[in-house]
Parts: structure tokens; sequence; C-alpha cells
């Protein structure tokens, strides 16, 4: 495995995105590469936590707030008018 090759599947590899015969090959290649290979690893890590916390919610806190208290009410709706029949 080239060193070109390393870098793609060591972006793939923090993400979790290796199958097992790509993992043990990656690994070979790790070993192979030393230093070089450790030192993108942690970059492709630091940028991977950096996009993570960098995502928005695709809905905002209020919006999931709303809809679970409209839930809950439906719910506190439908239990009451059915232990009223009873």
């Amino acid at each position: 495995m080239s060193f070109k090759e390393f870098q793609n599947r060591a972006r793939l590899y923090v993400i979790g995105a290796l199958d097992d015969d790509e993992s043990h090959e990656f690994e070979d290649a790790r070993a192979k590469f030393g230093q070089k290979a450790e030192d993108f690893i942690t970059e492709c890590y630091r940028l991977h936590e950096a996009f993570a916390l960098s995502l928005r919610p695709s809905k905002s806190s209020d919006a999931l707030k709303e809809r679970l208290m409209k839930m809950v009410r439906e719910r506190k709706q439908s239990d009451s008018s059915s232990s009223g029949n009873g």
C-alpha cells in the first residue's frame, strides 16, 4: 500500500468505515509507515472531531421540546378521556 492509499484509508479508519480485511491491511501499513502514519491519523481524528463539533442539530432544541410537550399533552388527554368512560 502506498502512503497516498494509506491516507485515503486513514480517513475511513477514523470514522469506522473499514471492514475487517481493510482494517488488517491498514494496521500493517500503519506499522510500516511509523510516525508519519501516526501523525496523519492524529490529524484525521482532529479534523473529524472539529467537524463533529461544528454540526448543528437538524431541529432546534425548542422545536424538539415543543414536540415532546405536545405528545405529553395528547397522552394526558387520551388517558383522562378513557378513564372517565369506565
